[in-house]
């Protein structure tokens, strides 16, 4: 009778401890992660006023504002179409995390100013950044509408002699900037972060 007893008793341990095992391997894996701070690929930007204004021009005719976008996540990045390497790699990466980030990408909306105005039309771009992503904007305006929001937004462009084929280039910030859903700047991401962190970032402020 009692080594009944026993082999129940011991059951029951191996049943409990099981329980329990399962509910730390839950823990480790769904509940653990979440409490853990986040860790930015890129710099935090702790600003009290909301991202630098700017009024832009987009195929079709019209105008986009940073207002526009309220309630979204903005991804901002300057470039051109005509760029040889940075730019196409910089939204290969950004299309790829929006591919992570699955439906949830619908809350965020990427836009490329041009700093090449000279070349970039509206249709120009837009037919360049929906190659990467069919929701991907691209916008432009005059010379000095683009030098004025670069400079608000803290990026450095300058044209360098090209080749015979190619023309100019433009040397420029490889910087991406993300606009959290009230419209405040709040990271800079830097162009060695892979899809996945450019994501996860992403993914932390929606």
């Amino acid at each position: 009778m009692n080594g009944l007893l026993d082999k129940a008793w011991q059951r029951r341990l191996a049943a409990g401890l099981l329980v329990a095992l399962v509910g730390v391997a839950f823990a480790w894996f769904f509940i653990v992660p979440r409490l853990r701070p986040h860790i930015f690929s890129g710099a935090v930007i702790q600003s009290t006023q909301k991202a630098p204004r700017l009024e832009l021009d987009v195929a079709g005719g019209q105008t986009v504002r940073m207002t526009d976008f309220e309630g979204q996540v903005v991804v901002v990045y300057f470039g051109y179409t005509f760029c040889p390497d940075i730019c196409p790699a910089t939204l290969g990466k950004l299309a790829d995390a929006m591919e992570i980030l699955g439906d949830r990408a619908d809350e965020v909306q990427v836009m490329m100013v041009s700093i090449d105005p000279e070349r970039d039309t509206p249709e120009m771009l837009a037919e360049y950044v929906t190659h990467f992503h069919p929701d991907f904007i691209g916008v432009t305006g005059d010379p000095q509408t683009v030098n004025r929001v670069a400079t608000l937004y803290g990026v450095y462009y300058e044209a360098t002699e090209g080749t015979a084929e190619t023309g100019y280039t433009i040397d420029h910030t490889t910087t991406v900037m993300l606009v959290d859903k009230e419209g405040f700047l709040k990271l800079v991401l830097l162009f060695e972060g892979t899809a996945a962190q450019i994501a996860a970032d992403i993914e932390y402020f929606l």
